[in-house]
């Protein structure tokens, strides 16, 4: 594929996962603040794993609004780098934190 073509597919993409990231991410912690779960309910140790994997999803989220941003760095050929890179580690930071945090909140449930 053409550097045109791969920055034109990743702002395409870039935009539907910062979209998908953004609303999953509001409706599973809605709805477990709705449910009156908050991270107080941890232990020390398992707060502070929380608290990094959220701060991993947020850095996920940026990185996914960016690549999807219609502004150009430099040039063609080094946006489709940088678009590609961080399209590629946004989604892999959303789905390891994603998955961090909720493998907390499931070790932290009271039994």
């Amino acid at each position: 594929m053409s550097p045109e073509s791969i920055v034109k597919r990743i702002m395409r993409t870039g935009t539907v996962w910062f979209g998908v990231a953004v609303g999953s991410s509001a409706i599973t912690l809605g709805l477990l603040l709705a449910s009156g779960w908050r991270p107080t309910v941890l232990t020390a140790g398992l707060r502070v794993v929380w608290w990094c994997c959220a701060t991993i999803v947020v850095l996920s989220i940026g990185l996914l609004g960016w690549s999807g941003c219609p502004v150009l760095e430099i040039d063609v050929p080094t946006a489709a780098r940088n678009k590609s890179w961080t399209m590629q580690l946004g989604t892999m930071l959303f789905i390891l934190g994603g998955a961090g945090a909720m493998f907390v909140v499931l070790l932290g449930a009271p039994s």
